[in-house]
């Protein structure tokens, strides 16, 4: 884990790099601008100029990020190289917000669940790899022993197993739910026997958590994550913009409807004595005088 301002100035430069290229600008020449912008106390601008002269000679990013991996995460990486897949659909400006605010999560202090359902939903909102982008994010250093094996077997099951109950079995809220069935039931062993079965699994997520996964079993994993930013406060994933339709000017609207007239018109000619061609001819149209000066 890096310290707070490094995530600060990463925050900065994925959302100005991106806003620099919606405004036409390069993105080596954003870049080498951005390296004076950081701050220099950081080792981001030494970063910047590694990131500069690596895209003079291959035209990517992603190579050399994952050259710089001690510094950033292999789910950064995924997510650059998914947007520079020239055969892929993903925008190169949304995984830009992608970073900026996975980045602005972790500067504020994010935990570790909360890192997990934000990556989780990028790639499903995007439609991206499950298998590269969970191992990508099981080898971040946010995540302990515990939670590097149990991201690696939820990327071999994703999609068999609802992803709500792989949350609740490793929630507080079974176990919270296992000590209260204990406590109506008589028999000491069954009692013991339901304490150590709890014990020999990790608890990753908390009572809140493991209600909220619980409210939503079988349900679309994307009304799981927006109950949990709801309820919890994790970060938000950027979702994409559905294309508007433009507004046409009363001007446009005004020619359209005399080219409909026109055809309708033409229409009408046609079904009575047929069109007389005559009317388009260039001699047979009026001659008008030109205006005074």
């Amino acid at each position: 884990m890096l310290a707070r301002e490094e995530y600060i100035e990463q925050s900065y430069l994925f959302r100005t790099l991106g806003e620099r290229m919606l405004d036409g600008v390069a993105t080596q020449e954003a870049l080498k601008n951005l390296g004076h912008e950081i701050l220099a106390t950081t080792k981001l601008p030494l970063a910047i100029d590694y990131l500069v002269s690596d895209l003079k000679l291959t035209g990517t990013i992603a190579p050399a990020m994952r050259q710089l991996n001690h510094y950033f995460t292999a789910f950064q990486t995924f997510v650059m190289a998914e947007a520079e897949d020239e055969e892929g659909r993903f925008d190169l400006r949304t995984a830009l917000v992608i970073l900026e605010r996975e980045a602005r999560y972790l500067g504020e202090g994010g935990t570790p669940e909360g890192l997990f359902f934000y990556r989780f939903e990028c790639l499903s909102r995007n439609r991206l790899d499950y298998m590269r982008g969970l191992l990508a994010t099981a080898a971040d250093d946010a995540f302990n022993a515990d939670w590097k094996n149990w991201i690696t077997m939820v990327s071999r099951q994703v999609g068999l197993v609802d992803l709500a109950d792989l949350i609740y079995i490793r929630s507080s809220e079974l176990l919270r739910r296992q000590e209260s069935r204990a406590s109506f039931r008589k028999s000491v062993d069954t009692q013991n026997d339901e304490n150590t079965t709890v014990q020999q699994t990790a608890i990753l997520f908390g009572e809140k958590e493991g209600r909220i996964a619980w409210a939503n079993r079988g349900k679309d994993p994307l009304y799981l994550f927006a109950a949990l930013q709801r309820q919890l406060g994790y970060p938000v994933v950027p979702k994409l913009k559905r294309s508007q339709p433009q507004t046409e000017s009363p001007a446009l609207l005004a020619r359209r409807i005399d080219r409909l007239e026109l055809r309708v018109k033409l229409l009408e000619e046609e079904t009575k004595d047929g069109i007389d061609l005559s009317q388009f001819d260039p001699k047979n149209q009026p001659f008008k005088q030109p205006p005074n000066e």
